[in-house]
């Protein structure tokens, strides 16, 4: 069993994002191919909620695929918009795992996430365009465990 996790910015600009969605979908059926069967995300808002909804379209082609959710917390979601929160409902009613490293937010569930997604993992795509946040963090973490590290923007057109 290979597992690949996600990390990426909560925000996409929308010039991209048909681009970004492609290359994640031509990259999930690469590593499909390569024997990758689980996918772990965080959950987040953006690159997260992309690379779940991606990995439940590939899991209709390919049903030995799973989705892994691994949460900071269980109320995560609740500041969020009422079209967000349905998105996130939907992601969790079609999860295989879900997993909370926290019941409630704590200054450290975050990075507490991040690490676990990347622990036990043979791959971490990611999507990095600014060096900040918690997705640079997951990056570099990610590096430091010797976890190859595919940044999915990189291959995006100039």
């Amino acid at each position: 069993m290979k597992i690949c996790c996600f990390t990426g910015h909560r925000t996409i600009p929308g010039d991209i994002a048909v681009s970004l969605t492609r290359i994640l979908d031509g990259k999930l059926e690469a590593l499909a191919q390569e024997g990758y069967t689980v996918f772990r995300t965080g959950g987040a808002r953006g690159f997260d909620t992309l690379a779940a909804l991606r990995v439940l379209a590939l899991r209709d082609r390919r049903p030995d695929c799973r989705l892994h959710l691994i949460l900071p917390c269980r109320d995560q979601s609740k500041s969020w918009r009422e079209g967000e929160r349905e998105l996130f409902a939907y992601i969790l009613s079609k999860a295989d795992q879900v997993d909370c490293v926290s019941l409630a937010y704590t200054p450290t569930c975050m990075h507490t996430r991040n690490r676990a997604l990347v622990d036990g993992s043979d791959c971490c795509v990611a999507f990095l365009q600014k060096n900040c946040g918690g997705t640079l963090y997951t990056c570099s973490y990610a590096l430091k465990q010797k976890v190859p590290l595919i940044n999915l923007a990189d291959e995006l057109p100039d």
